[in-house]
């Protein structure tokens, strides 16, 4: 059997402490950023355009009299 403390790291503790603190590094700068966006624009846009090509497919589809 391996004389192994409970005081004593080993790699794969080590590796999960990095990563956790990897992700929350990442974590918190992803929500610094996010708070840039200017989200409500972003989405009244995005629902303009959706109104405007819904519009053009309506028109395009639409019947026309035969001349």
């Amino acid at each position: 059997m391996t004389d192994v403390t409970e005081d004593a790291p080993n790699e794969i503790l080590a590796a999960a402490r990095a990563a956790k603190a990897q992700s929350e590094a990442a974590a918190k700068a992803l929500s610094e950023k996010a708070g840039h966006w200017p989200i409500g624009k972003i989405g009244l846009g995005v629902g303009i355009g959706s109104a405007a090509v819904a519009a053009a497919v309506l028109y395009a589809n639409r019947s026309r009299p035969k001349k």
